[in-house]
C-alpha cells in the first residue's frame, strides 16, 4: 500500500513538472517573417529611462512573461487602395482629378515600427487603409497646389518624386512606408488639358504640311532649272519660241505660287481662330473658378471669424475668474493683516490697562499710609521727589555765563544796598524759593523749616553780593 502511495505521489509531480514546462513553452512565441510581434506591459525601459510602451519583434522569437506581458502580431501585407483625388486645386488655380494607386505596409524600420505599434497595433486592415488614404488625399492636394497643369502632366517623374517624398515622410509617423505610386490619366473638368492637345496636335499637323509644301517647292524648283537648262540647250537655234515658252511656264510658276501663299494664309487664319476659341473658354473656366474661390474664401473667413470671438468670450471669462479670484486673495489677506492689528492694539490696551491699575493700587496704598488724607499723600509724592526740585532750582542760574557787567552806581538805596547788590538780589530772587515751590504745589513747609531754609538763603546772598562786586571791580567795571 505504501508503494502504490509513493507511485501516485511521483505520477502527480511529474504530471504538474510536466504541465509547467508546456505552460513554459507555449508563452513563448515565434515571429513569422510577414509579420512583427508586438510585446506589450513591462517591457523595460528606454535609452532616455522612460517606460516602454511596447517590444517589437520581426523575426526571432520572445518568451512572454505570464500576467506582466502580453502580445499580438501586425501583419506586413502590402495594402494597396486606389486614391481618386479629385477636383484638387492646382497652382494656376485649376481644378484637376488625378486617379491613381497606391500601395503602403507596415515598415520593418526601428522607429517607425515602434510607431506602427503604439498607432496601428489592434486595428482591422480597412482602417489601416482609411487612415493612410486620408494621409495621402492631403498630400496630394498640398503637392498639386504647388505645381502648374503643365508640369504636372508633362514631368511625370518630377510629380511622383514629390508625392513619394511627402506621403513618405507622413506615413512614418503612424508607421508605414510607401511601397508603390502608379498615376494614371489626369483630367479637368474646365477642358484645359483637352485644349492644350489639341494645341499640339494642331502644330504638329501644321509643321507637317509646311514640311510637305517646302519639299514639293524645291521638287517643282529643281525640276524648273533642269527643264530650263533642257530648253536652253536644246533651243539655241529657236530662241525667240524657247524664250516665250519660258515666260510661259514663268507666268505659271508664279501664279501657283500666289495659290499655295494664299492655301497657307488661310491655314493660318484657321489656327489662329481655334486658338482664339480655346483662350476664350479658358478664360470663362478662369472666371467661374475665381467666384467659386471667392465663395469659399467669404466662407472661411467667416468660419475663422466665429472661432476668434469664441476663443475671446472664453478668455474673457477666464480673466474675469482669475481678477475674481485674486480679488478674493486680496480681501482675505487684508482681513487677515487687520485681525493682526487688532489683536495687537487689543493686547497694548490691555498693557496700558494693567499699567494704569497698578498705579492706581500703589496710589491707593499711599493714601491708606498716610491715614486716608490725599493731600497728605501727595506731600509724601513731592517729598520724595524733593531732592530733585532741589537739584532743578540749582541748576536754573548754574551755567550762566556773564563776560561784563557796566554799572552805574548812584549809591545806597532807601534799603542800605548799592545798586550791584541789588542787581545780584535780584538775579537770585528770580529763582522760585524752595518755599514758594510748595506754595505753587498747595502745601506749606514746616516753620522751622521754612525759617532755617530762609535765613540759610539770606545769609548765602550776603556772602555771595561782596564776591560778585570784586569780581566786576577786577574786570573793570566802576562800581
Amino acid at each position: 500500500m505504501d508503494n502504490v502511495a509513493i507511485l501516485l505521489i511521483i505520477c502527480v509531480l511529474v504530471i504538474i513538472v510536466f504541465a509547467a514546462f508546456m505552460a513554459i513553452l507555449s508563452r513563448y512565441r515565434k515571429c513569422p517573417s510577414d509579420k512583427i510581434l508586438v510585446v506589450y506591459g513591462k517591457v523595460g525601459t528606454d535609452e532616455n529611462g522612460q517606460p516602454r510602451s511596447a517590444k517589437c519583434i520581426h523575426g526571432g522569437a520572445a518568451f512572454i512573461v505570464p500576467v506582466i506581458q502580453s502580445y499580438q502580431y501586425l501583419d506586413l501585407t502590402p495594402i494597396s487602395m486606389n486614391v481618386d483625388l479629385r477636383n484638387a486645386l492646382s497652382k494656376q488655380n485649376i481644378r484637376i482629378n488625378v486617379p491613381s494607386r497606391f500601395t503602403v505596409g507596415i515598415s520593418t524600420e526601428p522607429g517607425v515600427m515602434q510607431n506602427a505599434a503604439e498607432r496601428l497595433l489592434g486595428l482591422k486592415l480597412v482602417e489601416i487603409q482609411e487612415l493612410a488614404k486620408d494621409i495621402i488625399f492631403g498630400q496630394l492636394r498640398l503637392i498639386i497646389a504647388t505645381m502648374d497643369i503643365e508640369e504636372i502632366n508633362a514631368d511625370r517623374d518630377k510629380f511622383l518624386v514629390a508625392v513619394s517624398k511627402n506621403v513618405e515622410i507622413e506615413l512614418k509617423k503612424i508607421g508605414l512606408r510607401l511601397i508603390n505610386v502608379n498615376v494614371t490619366d489626369i483630367t479637368d473638368e474646365s477642358g484645359y488639358l483637352n485644349a492644350l492637345g489639341k494645341e499640339a496636335a494642331a502644330k504638329a499637323v501644321n509643321d507637317a504640311k509646311r514640311s510637305v509644301a517646302e519639299q514639293n517647292r524645291d521638287g517643282e524648283i529643281g525640276q524648273a532649272n533642269a527643264q530650263q537648262e533642257q530648253r536652253v540647250a536644246v533651243a539655241k537655234a529657236n530662241a525667240a519660241a524657247i524664250e516665250g515658252e519660258n515666260m510661259s511656264k514663268v507666268a505659271v510658276a508664279e501664279s501657283e505660287a500666289v495659290r499655295r501663299e494664299r492655301e497657307a494664309e488661310s491655314l493660318r487664319k484657321a489656327t489662329a481662330a481655334e486658338a482664339v476659341q480655346a483662350a476664350k473658354a479658358k478664360q470663362e473656366a478662369y472666371s467661374a473658378q475665381q467666384e467659386a474661390e471667392l465663395t469659399r474664401a467669404e466662407l472661411e473667413k467667416a468660419t475663422q471669424k466665429a472661432d476668434v470671438i469664441v476663443k475671446a468670450e472664453i478668455a474673457k471669462e477666464q480673466a474675469e475668474i482669475d481678477a475674481e479670484a485674486e480679488a478674493e486673495v486680496i480681501r482675505r489677506k487684508a482681513r487677515g493683516e487687520a485681525d493682526a492689528i487688532y489683536a495687537r492694539m487689543e493686547a497694548e490696551a490691555k498693557g496700558q490697562q494693567e499699567i494704569l491699575t497698578r498705579q492706581a493700587e500703589g496710589m491707593r496704598q499711599i493714601v491708606e499710609a498716610a491715614g486716608g488724607d490725599a493731600n497728605a499723600a501727595v506731600k509724601l509724592l513731592i517729598a520724595e521727589k524733593l531732592e530733585d526740585l532741589v537739584s532743578i532750582q540749582v541748576e536754573a542760574i548754574k551755567n550762566i555765563k556773564i563776560d561784563k557787567i557796566t554799572v552805574w552806581d548812584s549809591g545806597q538805596n532807601a534799603d542800605g544796598q548799592t545798586s550791584t547788590a541789588g542787581f545780584i538780589s535780584g538775579l537770585m530772587k528770580s529763582v522760585p524759593p524752595l518755599n514758594e515751590l510748595f506754595k505753587q504745589a498747595g502745601m506749606e513747609l514746616p516753620d522751622l523749616l521754612g525759617k532755617e531754609i530762609a535765613e540759610a538763603e539770606a545769609e548765602r546772598a550776603a556772602a555771595e553780593t561782596p564776591l560778585v562786586e570784586a569780581e566786576l571791580v577786577e574786570d573793570g567795571t566802576s562800581a
